[in-house]
């Protein structure tokens, strides 16, 4: 088969070495951002007089039959073609004939790649963006349930405070808030047009940039034709965004596995987002946790590997950059299948209050109480800790906790410890008293999540 570019070529390759250096196997995913793309620029070359109003309407009437049978699936695409660009051309020239030839004027496939993805991506991060936000709105829903739920907090995974448990999850929230802004900050570099930037260095013919780009919906204009072909910035910044998100989201995936096993029983899955043993009857595994918690691990890869293929790049376009799109239609792939089954894991799980509470009551995770306690009465701070690692060591000889210790023992520790300890150590006394702003006291945590339903628009 001749190629569209092959009138300088003496010999035809190969088809095994066609089929290496196809893309279209991947960048079919762009068709409709394709025709999109060509659609503004056809409009602009008919405006500016470039094509004839006939010829105009003619390729037009040819891409919207085109969408429509790509629609329907009815578009067979060829390795001979290469890419999608080449293989909608070809399919024009079948639909409309020769004057379909006149699509490509005054454009290169170098802008007309780099246009598809930046509309393939503005499509893609709002729809990010949304998804982001319902799994925001499940966390908010759980943790409005337990403002007054107590859990050990901890820290190197050992238990430090008692804490609200609606506390805890809002933690999440405030993640995946500043992945939000993030996605919609980079939204000023995805919503740009590199149309009509040509291979490098523009075009001869009187083109109009900004209508193209005005048809398309971009909001500015690549000042510099070799930066607009060359720039993959905007993806490896999307990378490095949802790198940030499927951590926040792994960290949470993490503590999901662990809330649910045997040895903690804070939470149970929903039987949707668990599986069974193929050999051991008894089991419910977190699968959809720990997947997620293994996809983050080939979103960093995608980000790792565009940055690498881009490392050492002379400008302006180079083949190397076909190596673009798998990692980023993946990782699209990858948050879009997460999101929604982490917003279902935690808006279905249910939360085993009871074991938390007896979680929380036999530990030493009041011990920091005591500690206040005595500083608010006048002992330095690091005397009162002496006094209380020495009573917590005390308790942990005996097999009982700090609430166990009879007040003369106590008194005999420090003569400032009075009969209201006893109040002062409880769990949800040490949760509530914690009134500082951003805190988890129940006063706290309901206005911090006021804070998110505004952010929510609820």
């Amino acid at each position: 088969m001749t190629k569209l570019w092959g009138g300088r070529f003496q010999k035809s390759a190969e088809q095994w070495v066609d089929e290496f250096g196809a893309s279209i196997h991947f960048d079919q995913k762009l068709v409709l951002e394709d025709l999109e793309g060509s659609r503004a620029h056809v409009k602009m070359l008919g405006a500016c007089k470039i094509l004839s109003d006939e010829d105009t309407a003619l390729i037009l009437s040819g891409l919207d039959t085109l969408e429509d049978k790509a629609l329907a699936g009815d578009l067979e695409y060829s390795t001979a073609n290469e890419d999608i660009h080449l293989n909608l051309e070809k399919f024009l020239i079948d639909e409309i004939g020769p004057v379909g030839g006149k699509l490509h004027t005054g454009r290169s496939r170098n802008d007309q790649v780099a246009t598809d993805m930046h509309l393939y991506l503005k499509n893609r991060v709002h729809e990010i963006i949304e998804a982001v936000g319902q799994f925001q709105g499940a966390i908010v829903e759980q943790a409005e349930q337990h403002v007054e739920t107590i859990v050990p907090g901890y820290t190197h995974l050992q238990r430090a405070q008692p804490i609200s448990f609606g506390h805890h999850l809002l933690t999440y929230f405030w993640m995946l808030q500043r992945d939000k802004d993030r996605l919609t900050e980079s939204m000023k570099r995805i919503d740009m047009s590199p149309l009509g930037a040509g291979a490098m260095s523009g075009t001869t013919f009187p083109i109009d940039r900004e209508m193209a780009a005005q048809h398309l919906g971009f909001s500015a204009v690549y000042p510099n034709s070799i930066d607009a072909v060359s720039d993959r910035d905007f993806i490896v910044e999307f990378l490095s965004n949802a790198s940030m998100l499927m951590m926040h989201m792994s960290r949470f995936a993490e503590e999901i596995i662990l809330w649910s096993s045997e040895e903690f029983r804070f939470i149970e899955l929903d039987d949707t987002f668990a599986t069974g043993s193929s050999i051991m009857p008894q089991k419910k595994n977190p699968d959809m946790a720990e997947l997620i918690r293994g996809k983050t691990g080939r979103v960093y890869g995608n980000l790792f590997g565009l940055l690498t293929t881009l490392k050492g790049l002379p400008l302006a376009y180079n083949k190397d950059m076909q190596e673009d799109k798998e990692g980023m239609f993946d990782t699209v792939h990858t948050l879009m299948g997460s999101l929604p089954i982490f917003e279902g894991m935690v808006r279905t799980m249910t939360v085993r209050t009871d074991s938390m509470e007896k979680a929380v009551s036999s530990d030493f995770s009041n011990a920091t109480e005591l500690a206040d306690y005595l500083a608010s009465k006048g002992m330095p701070f690091r005397e009162a800790h002496d006094v209380t690692g020495k009573l917590v060591f005390t308790c942990i000889q005996r097999g009982h906790y700090l609430l166990d210790l009879p007040l003369d023992e106590m008194k005999a520790a420090s003569p400032l410890i009075d009969g209201d300890i006893y109040e002062t150590l409880k769990p949800r006394t040490a949760v509530d008293r914690r009134k500082s702003y951003g805190g988890t006291g129940f006063g706290q945590v309901k206005i911090q999540l006021q804070q998110a339903k505004d952010l929510l628009g609820r």
